[in-house]
């Protein structure tokens, strides 16, 4: 059950020519593939790409239709073993995911595939995950387009641009015989905008088509002698054919005066924000209209040397706006100027921040350096510059930094990994510390407070693969935690299989909560629920057995504490050798309320009898130490000081966005704290009999609570 479902929206996709299409990026990337005639679409989830993939998903039917077959991949390098259909035939292959780390993973078949090249036009849609809102490392894709000679695209943010690129970025590839990259960064891919359409197109030569005429070319097998050959090929055929067709379809653009004193080359992902910092600057308006040469790179790989030596032939300088580092733009720039004896002076890191965001704000502070130094009098009429530096630095605001405490990122309101990482650390207080391997996904923020679990993390399922180094250790046992998603990208072969023939005698917890949570929630081999397009329902426990371990214990409520601990403490004492095999399951609590919440909603709605349940905390009898909440971290448990005199430490309260998991009450028990935690039943549209027993028991509860003030011993003060 992904996160957002497209269901309504995927019918936008059959609009036709002249028919105007309106909505987010994702969709229009969608529609401009179907207009280009793709045959198949692969790919694995993974921010900023993970909504392109649900899309997808939710629009099988229209696919169908066109004779488009999709795949959702279980990895990265599945989906680009996949453009190897694109290798022999004509046909036109797409596939998708998250950058950088998505292409470390599909590296090996991407370079295989780069090596020999492609008859049908092949194109990875990378999702460009880089700056301050990223997940991952921050790494860009430019070196791997360089490293394997695959063109990269880096289209305008603009609807029209991104599907006009997706149809000319296949027909470069056909040119060329090279597979392309397209990039989209992530506040590209949530834009909303408009284009006009055209028919969609089903593929001229089929898939049944190759099926039925298998083609054999040696030439584009990666064996040697044709090894050899193809690095050939790449410079003195792929390229120029590559450079010619982006010169001759104009893919670059101009925008501004023909003539000027400076001028600006930036990668086509930048354009927007370098519009809106130059407008505040004076120097352009909001549409676009710029008083500054601009020298738009919606290909940043191959670069074309003729346009940049004539853009910059006759100007003193020339600003490079390349996001990230190094600065391999910048780097090329020079080099082409050198080459063309163009005496243009090169300007970019050295105004601008070599890594980071580039934001408007960090724009700015680079393009007033940059033209005071070279044309100061560009600047003599530009407006206040917008600058929040002066209320950052007022003392009521400085004084918020001292008050507002830090808020880490960190598991959800009733998340079910929560429990597990509550088990770990009373267990660890038990048995001492233990090195904890961890992995890419929700459970990561493990390492975080309150749990503070966790050494390293190599990579999206190479949790218990990263512990390998301690297989034949005699001291403690090591901990491997990877998810369930994990665990099917990658972790299955490289880290429970790899531990099974070296007899890691090590832990491996494998965190089963029922989707892919940290992509989204889509649907994994071993989801429970049932999915009409794919075949779930393949449990994690018998795939471990059949690749031979033998220690494996499930619990499938990872709510009991307490039952978590028992296993963990089983596993790290126990005398049996060999990798020890946890597998804890229990639905995703976002996937759960997105489920049942419409549900229950619908049947109070309609009168029928919902019980839901909520937790809380007595205050009388809270001791105010906030052991629970150092234990569990729940972000629905905070504190409240109460009016009473005599108790100055604020008591354990839970709000409003509980959803009644009972960790807290679980947690308080397993660890032996104060039982200040009770269970309320809040029950919608009760019946006669609720009616009547809440009734009894207030009641009854009025007469204790009277009998109590009776019996009470009053001293009255004598004066």
């Amino acid at each position: 059950m992904a996160e957002r479902s497209f269901a309504k929206e995927v019918e936008h996709l059959r609009l036709g020519e002249g028919e105007v299409f309106k909505g987010e990026a994702i969709l229009a990337i969608t529609k401009g593939l179907l207009q280009a005639g793709v045959s198949y679409v692969g790919g694995y989830q993974g921010s900023p790409i993970s909504h392109l993939m649900d899309v997808l998903s939710d629009a099988q039917d229209i696919l169908g239709e066109l004779g488009v077959n999709f795949q959702s991949s279980a990895n990265e390098a599945t989906a680009a073993a996949m453009l190897s259909a694109s290798v022999m035939y004509p046909l036109r292959g797409a596939v998708a995911w998250k950058s950088t780390v998505g292409t470390n993973v599909a590296s090996d078949a991407l370079a295989n595939l780069a090596s020999g090249g492609v008859t049908g036009g092949a194109m990875v849609i990378i999702g460009e995950d880089y700056g301050e809102g990223s997940s991952i490392m921050q790494e860009r894709t430019h070196a791997f387009a360089m490293k394997s000679q695959m063109w990269l695209l880096d289209p305008r943010p603009d609807h029209a641009q991104i599907v006009d690129f997706i149809e000319k970025g296949f027909e470069l590839s056909e040119a060329s015989n090279t597979p392309v990259m397209l990039e989209v960064r992530v506040r590209t891919c949530h834009m909303h905008g408009s284009f006009v359409c055209k028919d969609n197109v089903r593929p001229a030569y089929t898939l049944d088509d190759a099926l039925n005429t298998p083609r054999r070319d040696l030439g584009r097998i990666v064996l040697p002698p044709a090894a050899y050959e193809h690095e050939q090929e790449k410079i003195r055929h792929r390229l120029p054919a590559a450079i010619n067709f982006i010169r001759e379809n104009k893919l670059n653009e101009f925008f501004g005066p023909d003539e000027g004193k400076v001028g600006i080359i930036l990668q086509g992902g930048m354009y927007n924000n370098v519009i809106r910092a130059l407008q505040y600057l004076g120097l352009s308006d909001a549409y676009g209209n710029t008083k500054v040469p601009l020298y738009v790179l919606n290909v940043t790989y191959p670069l074309i040397d003729s346009e940049i030596e004539a853009f910059s032939r006759n100007k003193d300088a020339v600003l490079m706006v390349e996001e990230g580092q190094p600065e391999y733009l910048e780097q090329a720039l020079n080099t082409v100027l050198r080459r063309c004896n163009v005496a243009a002076r090169i300007h970019g890191k050295d105004v601008l921040p070599m890594g980071g965001d580039y934001s408007v704000e960090a724009l700015l502070g680079g393009f007033e350096a940059f033209f005071e130094t070279n044309d100061p009098r560009a600047l003599g009429n530009r407006p206040p510059r917008p600058d929040a530096r002066p209320v950052l630095a007022l003392a009521p605001v400085e004084h918020l930094k001292s008050v507002v405490p830090a808020r880490p990122p960190g598991l959800c309101t009733g998340c079910p990994e929560r429990p597990i990482f509550a088990a770990m650390k009373m267990v660890q207080e038990e048995l001492g510390e233990h090195h904890v391997s961890a992995d890419i996904g929700c459970h990561l923020f493990s390492i975080l407070p309150p749990f503070n679990l966790g050494n390293t993390t190599m990579g999206f399922g190479l949790g218990a693969a990263s512990a390998s180094a301690f297989s034949r250790s005699t001291g403690k046992r090591s901990i491997a935690v990877m998810g369930d998603g994990g665990f099917w990208h990658n972790g299955l072969t490289s880290g429970i299989g790899n531990a099974v023939y070296n007899k890691h005698d090590g832990v491996f917890l494998i965190v089963d909560n029922f989707y892919s949570s940290a992509t989204g929630g889509q649907d994994i081999l071993s989801s429970r629920a049932p999915n009409k397009t794919r075949k779930t329902n393949n449990p994690i426990g018998k795939a471990v057995r059949g690749i031979g371990a033998t220690w494996v214990r499930e619990v499938d409520r990872t709510y009991d504490v307490g039952k978590m601990k028992r296993v963990l403490t089983e596993a790290l004492t126990t005398k049996e050798k060999g990798p020890k095999i946890i597998i804890a399951s229990s639905e995703c609590m976002l996937n759960k309320q997105r489920r049942v919440r419409p549900l229950e909603a619908r049947a109070v709605k309609n009168g029928v009898r919902v019980i839901k349940q909520r937790f809380g905390v007595d205050e009388d009898v809270c001791t105010g130490d906030h052991a629970c909440i150092r234990l569990s971290g729940c972000p629905s448990l905070s504190v409240k000081h109460l009016d009473d005199p005599l108790r100055d430490d604020p008591v354990a309260a839970i709000d409003n966005s509980c959803v009644g998991c009972g960790n807290c009450g679980e947690v308080s028990e397993a660890a032996v704290l104060c039982p200040s935690f009770y269970r309320a039943d809040i029950i919608h549209n009760p019946s006669w009999w609720d009616k009547f027993k809440a009734k009894s028991a207030l009641a009854f509860i009025g007469f204790l609570q009277a009998r109590r003030d009776r019996r009470r011993v009053v001293l009255e003060a004598v004066a």
